[in-house]
């Protein structure tokens, strides 16, 4: 997987180590890091040196991204697939987001930190989501600078149709394969990567839809 290439020791185009290694495994300066870190003092500091993770790590992040966008995938295909929905999971989470907020309304940047999106890529999903006239954009009511996501009728009865779907998917790619405990433990240990405040807190929602 070449996006997990980052996390090893780079190597020059005759295999030597860049960082003073050559095939062979000799080390050519001393305290120069090594692929899995052993042996590696001061690395990470002002001298430029790198902490390189070591070999269970960098198993254990492989592991972790490879079926992190498995899940993701297989999840997000139960919706696009289904010829009912034709949603992806990202778009499906902005219609559950929409469903919690008061008035199905949710300002367009308020929105896409909380989908974790860039805003011309919420721009682009939203646009697609109000040609099928799910949303529809209009002026924030508050100031009337700004722009709000709203979900339509036809949208909060998609999403109703929609979810028990989704929730099946993710209950048999996921809580079957892990069990509850394993599952909230991991809940756990992603909140520690995640800033305070974050907003993950459930909603309020209507009770024929739950995420």
């Amino acid at each position: 997987m070449s996006n997990t290439e980052d996390t090893r020791e780079p190597r020059g185009v005759d295999g030597e180590s860049v960082n003073g290694r050559g095939t062979s495994g000799a080390p050519r300066a001393s305290g120069a890091p090594v692929a899995d870190g052993a042996g590696a003092e001061g690395t990470g500091g002002g001298d430029g040196a790198v902490q390189w993770l070591s070999h269970d790590e960098q198993q254990a992040w492989r592991t972790f991204l490879y079926g992190v966008n498995l899940l993701m995938e297989n999840i997000s295909t139960a919706l696009e697939q289904d010829p009912r929905f034709d949603l992806s999971l990202d778009e499906y989470e902005i219609l559950v987001r929409l469903s919690e907020a008061p008035g199905g309304r949710i300002r367009m940047s308020g929105l896409a930190d909380q989908v974790v999106h860039s805003r011309s890529r919420l721009t682009h999903t939203v646009a697609r989501l109000e040609k099928r006239g799910i949303l529809e954009r209009v002026r924030c009511s508050g100031d009337g600078r700004g722009r709000e996501a709203v979900l339509t009728e036809a949208g909060a009865e998609l999403l109703r149709q929609a979810a028990p779907v989704h929730v099946a998917s993710v209950r048999e790619r996921l809580l079957d394969a892990v069990g509850t405990e394993d599952l909230l433990e991991l809940g756990r240990i992603m909140a520690r990567t995640i800033p305070e405040g974050a907003p993950v807190t459930l909603g309020t929602v209507p009770s024929d839809v739950k995420d």
